[in-house]
């Protein structure tokens, strides 16, 4: 994927200048920076929610997923039920409490999303973006709310099933570059 001069403004503040970033396909970046830089805005125009005042994108991914800042989970429904209503066919339930499982979150798939803590909430949306099948995952401060073993866990699960899956997370860490083995972009 190719960004080429991308830029955006709202009302007079500039919030991205001419930002040009390649990623080889498979690819991983973090994109960091201080609050208030764009990196949100970024990942919005990757996905196409936004649109940039100007520049380009070349060689995005046609199927993509992500995990934005909140959650965005149907609270009533079960981690499991979560999960499993946008993965692919081919999964078995199986492995859906597998993916679970590996997230620590063994004894709660079955309760309703409601009932989990902030934390839990973060990985069933991880999960969610992993296990569905698409050639680039995009994430906005996935590891919000987690503490450093829970995240170091979560990160090692990202690493065993996103090879070959590009993979654009926004972070305020530099760390999380070194432990996803990824390009660190600072806007």
């Amino acid at each position: 994927m190719e960004i080429r001069n991308i830029s955006k403004c709202f009302e007079e503040e500039r919030v991205l200048d001419n930002i040009s970033i390649s990623i080889p396909k498979g690819g991983r970046i973090v994109i960091s920076g201080a609050s208030g830089r764009g990196k949100t805005t970024l990942l919005r125009i990757l996905m196409g929610i936004e649109a940039p005042d100007s520049g380009e994108i070349f060689d995005a991914p046609a199927r993509f997923t992500a995990v934005f800042q909140e959650d965005r989970l149907p609270l009533e429904f079960s981690a499991m039920n979560c999960v499993g209503m946008v993965a692919p066919k081919s999964v078995t339930k199986a492995q859906l409490a597998m993916h679970l499982s590996e997230l620590g979150l063994d004894e709660h798939m079955k309760k309703p999303v409601k009932e989990l803590s902030g934390g839990m909430k973060r990985r069933v949306a991880i999960c969610r973006a992993i296990i569905c099948d698409g050639d680039a995952i995009y994430m906005d401060e996935p590891f919000t709310g987690l503490d450093i073993d829970t995240k170091k866990s979560v990160i090692e699960y990202i690493n065993r099933h996103c090879k070959g899956r590009t993979l654009v997370i926004v972070s305020h860490s530099a760390e999380d570059a070194k432990l996803l083995n990824a390009k660190e972009i600072r806007i």
